[in-house]
């Protein structure tokens, strides 16, 4: 993606839709009440059509009805029925926050009634009819009638239901907060079979001084950097999905020999990676396990994000997840993660190194990833495939365009590219100097109001005019939330990626898409046979 300079500057204030729909909501309630005043002119009468004798001896030979059809028919009764309690159950609220309860109880009786000959009505598979809805509605106009002689007028109806449609709103952003809250939990939750892999993996590095001794006579191999060679780079504390991302690529390749996987974890799972990789065969493949121990240049006088990441930890384990706005705030250690955030230090971890693959640890290989490393990125950084084709992912969806840093920078138009399977040109990266403009934006964004959660905003910041569009072949996203990707599209994917909190490796994945996991798993491994049938 070439550097454009933007047509204009506008903050997007997001909050706009929600204002859109609660009028909509306020003038329909309007509407309702002035139909209700006409409908019921004078007398407490409904003028309901009367059908025709042969009208109702069909009506009477129908064995079933379709009551959705019926509800929506400007001439049924259900219809009539539905929008009085509409209008009786605003008049409730409003007489219950004036204290009238005896109206608030006689409406909610006639409310009642109302309810159980609509359901009477879908039961039977029969239309209500006049002698039915008279009594109800009549009763109902009566008591509305009351209402509004009690000065409950539209006015008052308008400002009360505006209030209450903010309270459902207030509501409605708390329990999406706590969903997702929720959601990341079980997401970022390791099973107890995985777990149990991964002790029993650290106990044979332990144990097995043959696989340390391994391990250092592999550190200093020139084929770490051989920029001939093709290089990968995942960084994860999950010892399984790691080696389906590394079998996956290894069975997909012709020359697996000639790939070097450069794996980065932390201290716990350090073992357990160490001893997967140094006593599995991956076709001859290099591998690197590294420790994030290791890094004593990643700490708080160097890297911003390492001092928030501390704080935000530290806000998880022992304070509320939520802010005082009700947004959830670094909800789970996958945001929270020192791991996550390593892919902007890639040229700082690997100096050597002239281009590499990034590889998320939920992704699956299906095709040859090497042409990736021939690809002309035009001196861009970032090879990327763009998610504003269709679900339209633009800045503005990510960043807060209200504050004038960003708007005054940066196109709220431009087009939003996935982490995941990303290509970068080390050799640009260190001329464009990426990771100090990282840091740049986290320092920024210590106060949160920039974005939110994640890596990708600050990369969109980072990557901004340094990022070339890949085919979207190359990657594609959604297995991890979305249950109706096309299967051709999946079929013709080079990457397939488990993004979302559907992981195929928990118990709440997509199950038509599992077995695109499951089948790069080695489940020959006696570990693996011990750890999942214990």
């Amino acid at each position: 993606m070439r550097r454009r300079a933007a047509d204009y500057r506008r903050p997007v204030r997001r909050k706009f839709s929600y204002w859109i729909w609660g009028l909509l909501g306020l003038f329909s309630v309007a509407a309702l009440v002035l139909f209700a005043l006409h409908h019921n002119h004078n007398e407490y009468r409904v003028e309901k059509p009367i059908p025709e004798k042969n009208e109702q001896i069909e009506l009477g030979q129908h064995e079933s009805l379709n009551f959705t059809e019926e509800i929506l028919s400007v001439k049924s009764f259900a219809r009539q029925l539905g929008e009085q309690m509409i209008l009786a159950k605003a008049y409730v609220i409003i007489a219950k926050e004036h204290n009238n309860l005896h109206l608030a109880w006689e409406l909610s009786s006639k409310i009642r009634r109302c309810q159980f000959l609509l359901s009477e009505a879908a039961m039977r598979g029969k239309p209500i009819t006049l002698e039915e809805a008279q009594p109800i509605v009549k009763g109902l106009s009566s008591l509305i009638y009351k209402a509004q002689d009690a000065h409950y007028d539209i006015a008052t109806t308008i400002i009360t239901m505006k209030s209450h449609i903010q309270a459902l709103e207030e509501r409605a952003n708390a329990v999406t907060v706590q969903s997702i809250v929720f959601g990341q939990l079980v997401a970022e939750s390791l099973p107890k079979s995985l777990h149990y892999l991964h002790v029993r993996l650290t106990a044979d590095w332990l144990e097995n001084s043959a696989l340390q001794e391994l391990a250092d006579e592999k550190i200093n191999s020139p084929r770490l950097v051989d920029n001939n060679l093709y290089h990968f780079c995942i960084f994860s504390d999950n010892v399984l999905t790691t080696s389906v991302v590394v079998n996956s690529t290894v069975f997909n390749t012709d020359h697996p020999k000639q790939l070097v996987f450069h794996i980065v974890t932390n201290k716990i799972s350090y073992g357990a990676m160490q001893a997967w990789f140094l006593g599995n065969d991956f076709k001859g493949s290099t591998i690197e396990v590294k420790n994030i121990e290791e890094f004593s240049w990643l700490n708080v006088s160097y890297s911003p994000v390492f001092r928030l990441l501390l704080d935000a930890e530290g806000a998880y384990h022992f304070g509320d997840p939520e802010d005082s706005k009700g947004e959830a705030k670094f909800q789970t250690l996958k945001y929270t993660s020192l791991l996550n955030h390593l892919r902007f230090y890639i040229p700082k971890i690997y100096p050597s190194l002239e281009k590499v693959v990034f590889l998320d640890d939920d992704v699956v290989v299906q095709k040859d990833l090497t042409p990736l490393f021939s690809l002309d990125l035009h001196g861009n950084v970032n090879g990327a495939v763009e998610t504003c084709l269709e679900t339209f992912h633009h800045y503005y969806k990510y960043l807060n365009f209200s504050n004038p840093i960003i708007s005054s920078k940066f196109d709220p138009q431009a087009c939003g590219w996935a982490f995941g399977m990303n290509v970068f040109d080390l050799i640009a990266w260190k001329k464009a100097n990426v990771t100090a403009r990282y840091h740049y934006w986290q320092e920024q964004n210590a106060d949160q109001t920039l974005w939110k959660l994640g890596t990708l905003p600050p990369g969109l910041l980072a990557f901004y005019g340094l990022t070339e569009p890949l085919d979207r072949r190359w990657h594609v996203l959604g297995l991890g939330y979305d249950a109706h990707i096309d299967n051709r599209l999946i079929e013709s994917a080079a990457v397939i990626h488990f993004n979302g909190n559907m992981k195929p490796w928990l118990k709440l994945a997509i199950s038509r898409y599992k077995y695109l996991w499951e089948r790069y798993v080695n489940h020959t491994h006696p570990f693996l046979q011990d750890c999942f049938t214990s």
